[in-house]
């Protein structure tokens, strides 16, 4: 066996282990499932011990499964779920409170609070950090913290608190020594970073009350992080050299490079992105600016639109609803689906993200009629979907002035034949499907395997295809539906 490169993939529902070839295949792959706490008020958690648990037992699990040794690691890299933040003892290394899921808009009146109270927040955070003032960013969630959990309060005043995002979070626990760091793909996702100069922004961490000394190193993406063994499940440790948000790790799975190059990641929510090479884009249109990564001393942007419910529209179908009992039978039952329907389901659970912003929309399905049943349900459930991500990508070329001539895709709803055609036919773009589910750990392992030596092209994205879809639609159809999305968003924001 060749060398291989090891990837964690610790996103919102779970967490994977992977190990990929030198030529790119994949080698193996483990997975396990973490606890969505979630109560009354719909307030989203996460139980961080639970996580790094499960990021062991998933790599002692994997070596298992594939045969491989730990000799046999170059490096391995992080993918992850990015706003999603938690607090803990710099000294004990334990979690003062369960991680705060970037699902989660309980600081959406802290937001309120500071607009009243700093005139001209909004305009200063837009600025400095290229991101809307929202409760979905991770600055809020600590300021809440901070004002609410006298543990994390205690912390402060000791000068022992950590916050960080869920990469600080295992490089911390897994790595020899503890390293406190960061890279800018998941810093930027906190709102206190400068997007310009990539550190900490003092007016930010003024603004929200967040201590810099309770924050990370920002390194490189491609750093040398530090060393593991996964607490005792490899027989020697082996180099962290990449970590990376998932959506980003994704862009660079999908080898999206090049300015103007675009992916979809269909996941729990979703990050319709845009490649804008070495100089941020000022959105006019809800879209946020953001890093895409600082790989071999290059510092790159990307325009970004990120959607609450996507993937989690399905979940919520089965688990909550019990319209389906697994996502795999969802294409079957649209197609029994009345075509003539025109129910709509606006998924706006916890508000609606880019590019409305509107924290205080909340769900709805309209456009019922007697004729609607269950079928017809699913299929509008799950064509908020595509219709999402198309006003997305409508906001991202009005922003850049381009046309799209093609969506790169990913996640697990790519699975949905259906709902592929119906992108294409909603964006009116080409869309292609990359044949490797895994693109969020394939982005992580190629950015690890590059730091690390052990490639200098994307092998990963060259060694699997993609399948493509293009519009069929015709065009008055296509009109009247995304009408008719327009109307059903209308109804929904209306709440004043």
């Amino acid at each position: 066996m060749g060398k291989i490169a090891l990837a964690i993939d610790q996103s919102t529902q779970g967490t994977k282990a992977l190990l990929f070839e030198e030529d790119g295949s994949l080698l193996a792959k483990t997975s396990l499932p973490h606890t969505q706490h979630v109560n009354e008020q719909g307030w989203v958690e996460h139980d961080a011990e639970e996580i790094l648990g499960n990021v062991c037992c998933c790599v002692e699990a994997l070596m298992r499964k594939s045969g491989a040794r730990a000799e046999d690691i170059a490096a391995f890299g992080i993918s992850n779920q990015r706003e999603t933040c938690l607090a803990w003892n710099r000294t004990t290394g334990k979690p003062l409170a369960h991680a705060i899921v970037w699902q989660c808009g309980r600081a959406a009146v802290l937001c309120d609070e500071l607009k009243a109270a700093h005139p001209g927040a909004e305009g200063l955070v837009q600025e400095h950090s290229g991101l809307a003032l929202s409760p979905y960013f991770s600055a809020t969630k600590m300021s809440w913290m901070l004002k609410n959990i006298p543990a994390v309060q205690e912390a402060a005043q000791a000068g022992t608190l950590c916050f960080g995002t869920i990469d600080s979070w295992l490089a911390f626990s897994l790595c020899e020594g503890h390293p406190f760091v960061t890279e800018p793909s998941n810093a930027c996702r906190t709102q206190l970073l400068n997007l310009k100069t990539a550190e900490w922004d003092d007016e930010l961490l003024e603004l929200f009350g967040i201590p810099r000394m309770a924050l990370p190193e920002v390194l490189p993406s491609d750093a040398l992080f530090g060393i593991s063994d996964f607490n005792g499940a490899l027989s020697t440790p082996v180099p962290l050299h990449a970590m990376l948000g998932d959506s980003q790790a994704a862009l660079a799975a999908q080898d999206c490079l090049k300015p103007g190059q675009a992916k979809a990641t269909y996941g729990t929510g979703s990050s319709v992105m845009l490649m804008a090479g070495d100089a941020p884009i000022r959105s006019t249109h809800g879209l946020v600016s953001s890093i895409a990564w600082n790989l071999e001393g290059k510092l790159s942007y990307v325009l970004e639109g990120n959607l609450n419910y996507t993937g989690a529209v399905i979940t919520w179908l089965k688990d909550r609803v019990h319209l389906i009992e697994s996502p795999s039978e969802l294409e079957k039952l649209i197609s029994e689906a009345n075509p003539n329907d025109r129910c709509y389901f606006v998924p706006a659970f916890t508000g609606l993200g880019a590019p409305w912003w509107d924290s205080a929309a909340t769900g709805m399905l309209t456009g019922v009629t007697t004729l609607t049943g269950r079928a017809e349900i699913a299929k509008a459930c799950a064509e908020c979907i595509p219709y999402q991500i198309a006003d997305v990508l409508d906001a991202l070329c009005a922003d850049t002035g381009l046309a799209l001539e093609t969506l790169r895709a990913d996640g697990g709803v790519t699975k949905n034949a259906y709902l592929m055609q119906f992108q294409a036919d909603m964006a009116e773009t080409s869309v292609e499907v990359s044949k490797l589910a895994e693109l969020s750990a394939a982005g992580a392992a190629f950015a690890a395997g590059r730091g690390a030596g052990l490639w200098t092209t994307n092998v990963i994205h060259e060694h699997y295809g993609h399948e493509t879809y293009v519009p069929k639609m015709a065009e008055d159809i296509r009109q009247s539906k995304r009408s008719g999305w327009q109307a059903a968003l209308r109804q929904v924001r209306c709440h004043d």
